[in-house]
């Protein structure tokens, strides 16, 4: 059903005729101009700063963060993660061009394969679109290139993040989002955008925290420091 046949539907449940046209008009404009709430103070900071809040949340929720200096450190960065976790050496990653030009053969011990993740995945390695510096949480649209699966199967999740992508506020994460891929793909937004802040957890149970309720029970940031600005 498309959107204007849903809304409709809804008019006519409610007995409701079309919207007056200044109302659609107004209502269309505030769609497009996308209007900011107020947004947290902590965030508006240098970006030294925004990036060391991105970690301390990180770390606060419970996940772990490694920086590295470029990209070619990634497969060693992970190959000590899953050493150090007493890990076994393999993992399913996104197929996403930036993780595939890493130069994993340097690391000949890590087996990995590309595409979604498995029930019987213990590893999974994720691509990062974007991460918030306000609340330390990941934001990973899913898609060919980055498949859900990925951040929910396995116990443990490894996301690969560039330092220059990190954003204060939620609002510039979305900002990002619109530009690079709804407006490419005729202002469609990605069918699923996952927001995640730590590993899954849950207190339900006479409120005593439980790591892996729901999806991983360990998130691991591959911080790559590409951002100058950040290490001034």
């Amino acid at each position: 059903m498309s959107k204007d046949a849903m809304l409709g539907a809804i008019r006519r449940g409610l007995r409701r005729g079309p919207l007056p046209r200044d109302q659609v008009l107004g209502l269309q404009a505030r769609l497009a101009a996308h209007p900011r709430h107020l947004i947290p103070g902590r965030s508006r900071v240098a970006r030294p700063e925004q990036i060391a809040l991105f970690i301390r949340n990180v770390e606060k929720e419970f996940g772990s963060v490694v920086r590295v200096p470029s990209p070619a450190a990634v497969p060693g960065a992970v190959a000590d993660y899953l050493a150090a976790q007493n890990l076994p050496p393999s993992f399913a990653m996104a197929p996403h061009p930036e993780l595939q030009a890493l130069p994993w053969d340097e690391r000949p011990l890590l087996q990995r394969r590309e595409g979604k993740a498995v029930a019987s995945d213990q590893v999974t390695v994720q691509h990062g679109f974007a991460g918030v510096a306000e609340t330390g949480t990941l934001m990973l649209p899913g898609g060919p290139r980055r498949p859900t699966t990925l951040n929910l199967l396995a116990e443990t999740e490894i996301v690969v993040l560039r330092a220059s992508r990190i954003v204060g506020a939620y609002e510039e994460a979305f900002d990002l989002l619109r530009a690079e891929l709804a407006e490419p793909a005729g202002g469609m937004l990605p069918r699923n955008v996952m927001l995640v802040t730590g590993p899954s957890r849950s207190a339900d149970i006479e409120s005593t925290l439980e790591l892996g309720a729901h999806g991983p029970r360990r998130l691991h940031v591959v911080l790559i420091d590409d951002d100058d600005a950040a290490r001034a």
